[in-house]
């Protein structure tokens, strides 16, 4: 295992990744969805800990990923461990790095591993992007200050007298949440801005697009997420059982008729090329060399190590590329010898731009400090099964889902390397190290 970013001196532990489930990603249509967000992280993990050889209880911690938990989800990771029997003794945590929440809980729980805190850990993610809050406006909440204060009649009337229509604008916390507070951007508008920046037409984003529909498509009819998806039931006993975003007669001609969403005047990026809005969530247990041995678990492979970035945010959609690039310098691994790539589809354009990055040799030399361009990433073995055009993209488990989607990747082709990255909302990006092979 690499040092994961520290000095020669301290010696870490290998960290294994046992096994993992996520949740099909279910996309929002219009109003709050059938699960709330830790009844979907319940739904992939009930199954995954009941299929382990240990017990719930035998878990040292479970640390939980989550941008948008609901009012009744605080701290929603020790929501989830009680849920999932875990019992009163297990500790658990919420992280929340926005987009790469999932990778986050991973990271952490990785961390805990490496340095002997803990032997055993079920880390993820998970969002119910459709149950974001509507909020009220500071107006309307001074104003319902201002009426509970009232006591008599008089103090009633008056105030019901300053309530104006206006008052009652909903905020809606979905689109604040996706608007850079600092810059002032949509995550749309940043992307925009990526397209300018690397010339990426609107022909070379949508063709991006359907290839993403028709990679989901065969990974679905060739059975290949099977291994990763628990089926949901909601309580009107309705089943799901695959990401329900794909959309199969999607065409190029289909994707040109599709209006620019963040500059309706000189945009690029519309909601065919962009990701979906999205519920879903995806857990993984992580394992010591000890724990292995002890219950005798499997390996699906391994995290060599990680790295995180930031960058201007208002082309946060580059993080990926500051993240990738330290990370293979730091353990010597030239990009093609990596042998499958995830990148999350945030948007077409952010997942071409940082293959753009990676590729040239200025932006190499001026924001990486390399002497030379990283390399190319070829499309053969980049995002192979779709990703968030087509799936969606659940911003608190997504950073969780390519991570095991990866390890399936290089079970599935009899691989041994491969890199899990995304952009992150403000600025940042994040980047893992997988490997098959237990050394």
């Amino acid at each position: 295992m690499a040092q994961r970013g520290s000095g020669k001196k301290n010696k870490l532990r290998p960290v294994y990744v046992v096994d993992g489930n996520r949740t099909p990603f279910l996309k929002v249509r219009g109003k709050p969805g059938p699960f709330l967000a830790s009844d979907l992280a319940v739904g992939a993990g009930r199954q995954l800990l009941a299929r382990q050889p240990f017990a719930p209880e035998e878990l040292d911690e479970v640390i939980l990923g989550c941008v948008m938990p609901g009012p009744d989800e605080a701290n929603i990771g020790r929501i989830v461990a009680l849920r999932l029997g875990c019992g009163p003794r297990v500790t658990a945590w919420t992280v929340q790095r926005n987009c790469a929440s999932g990778m986050q809980a991973l990271d952490c729980a990785a961390t805990n591993i490496a340095t002997g805190r803990s032997e055993l850990v079920l880390a993820g993610g998970t969002e119910a992007m459709s149950h974001a809050p509507v909020l009220l406006g500071p107006e309307m909440v001074a104003w319902l200050g201002d009426w509970n204060r009232a006591k008599t009649f008089t103090q009633r009337l008056k105030t019901l007298g300053q309530l104006r229509l206006g008052h009652l604008k909903p905020v809606i916390g979905l689109l604040r949440g996706l608007t850079d507070p600092v810059v002032g951007l949509s995550m749309g508008q940043t992307a925009e801005n990526l397209a300018w920046r690397f010339k990426i037409s609107r022909e070379r984003m949508d063709a991006y697009a359907l290839r993403s529909h028709q990679r989901l498509a065969a990974a679905q009819d060739a059975g290949h997420l099977a291994a990763e998806m628990e089926v949901l039931y909601d309580t009107r006993g309705k089943v799901y059982d695959r990401d329900d975003g794909l959309r199969r007669d999607t065409t190029m001609e289909s994707l040109a008729k599709l209006r620019p969403v963040f500059d309706r005047h000189f945009g690029l990026v519309t909601a065919g090329n962009s990701a979906q809005v999205t519920d879903g969530a995806s857990l993984l247990i992580l394992a010591s060399e000890d724990a292995i041995e002890k219950h005798d678990l499997p390996v699906l492979g391994c995290i060599a190590d990680s790295e995180w970035a930031g960058v201007d945010p208002a082309q946060m959609g580059l993080g990926p590329a500051n993240a990738i690039a330290p990370l293979l310098k730091r353990n010597r691994i030239a990009l093609d010898k990596i042998d499958y790539w995830e990148i999350n589809e945030a948007f077409a354009t952010q997942v071409l731009a940082v293959v753009e990055a990676l590729a040239d040799a200025d932006y190499c030399r001026s924001e990486l400090g390399r002497r030379t361009a990283v390399g190319r990433i070829g499309e053969a073995r980049l995002n192979v099964d779709g990703g968030g055009v087509s799936l969606g993209h659940p911003v608190g488990a997504s950073g969780a889902r390519i991570v095991l989607h990866l390890l399936h990747v290089l079970k599935r082709t009899n691989s041994q390397r491969g890199i899990a990255s995304l952009c992150i909302g403000g600025g940042q990006g994040g980047a893992m190290l997988l490997t098959r092979n237990k050394d």
